[in-house]
């Protein structure tokens, strides 16, 4: 896909890793996807590092400190979602029974930010651009190709996301039983939601989804460098195939090559 010059309101604009070990991190995904990086200060004492593609942002990570997240936190992707006026979606993820956890705050001139959990605890960030859009690449390899909802029933969060985000959503039924959840912002597909199989036990959480020319190789790749694969690559008759990994650090993400 080209360079994208924006993001429509509602859609998810930026995936950011907070970790445990910023070097490691950088090392492990520059291999693994061909990133670059460059380190920007941030906020006092911290070092923003932007992860590039050819010379454009596709994500962005920082080194997890206790000031910044409860003591505890284990390193994770977080998905930013675009919207017009921060301040408005924050107030309605407080109205519609989720929880704001930090903002809304401008971040210098790049745009204006809050931190935010769904009423099923999956976290979240809300982004207004004003210089930065978010990432300049999207739907191809190693670049932000899809997210996902994962949760008991993440259809739960339907009226919620409807309020903050203006979502609408359709229920697909899996061959495998419950349905599969396809959020729509406007005419545009924003991600998707599945429910956590049974007898996994961990929190609502957003998934995110690296376009992959080859999963298979991405996930040998990714285990030769210390990575873990928690799903082994699958397909999806019709529709795609996909690996669920892990960073050296613990920090979950899919690698997914889609059919079409």
């Amino acid at each position: 896909m080209s360079v994208v010059t924006r993001h429509a309101a509602g859609m998810p604009c930026w995936p950011e890793l907070a970790t445990s070990d910023a070097v490691a991190a950088k090392q492990f995904y520059s291999r693994l996807f061909g990133w670059t990086h460059r380190d920007d200060p941030g906020a006092p004492g911290m070092i923003y590092t932007t992860l590039s593609k050819d010379g454009q942002g596709v994500a962005a990570l920082y080194q997890l400190e206790p000031k910044m997240m409860p003591p505890g936190t284990p390193p994770h992707w977080t998905i930013y979602f675009s919207v017009n006026d921060v301040d408005a979606a924050a107030a309605q993820v407080k109205a519609n029974g989720g929880t704001v956890m930090a903002g809304p705050m401008n971040v210098m001139e790049h745009g204006r930010m809050a931190v935010c959990a769904d009423p099923l605890g999956a976290m979240f960030c809300l982004w207004q651009p004003k210089q930065n859009i978010g990432v300049s690449r999207v739907q191809e390899p190693g670049a932000m190709s899809w997210v996902q909802l994962n949760a008991a029933d993440p259809g739960d969060a339907a009226m919620f996301y409807q309020a903050v985000l203006g979502w609408t959503h359709r229920r697909n039924p899996m061959p495998q039983g419950g349905d599969y959840i396809l959020w729509m912002a406007g005419d545009e597909t924003a991600g998707g939601g599945m429910p956590m199989p049974s007898g996994v036990i961990a929190p609502a959480h957003w998934l995110i989804y690296w376009g992959s020319a080859d999963v298979d190789a991405d996930a040998a790749k990714a285990k030769s460098l210390g990575g873990q694969v928690m799903v082994p690559p699958t397909d999806i008759p019709g529709m795609a195939r996909f690996a669920v990994l892990a960073d050296p650090q613990g920090a979950a993400f899919t690698v997914v090559k889609f059919a079409r």
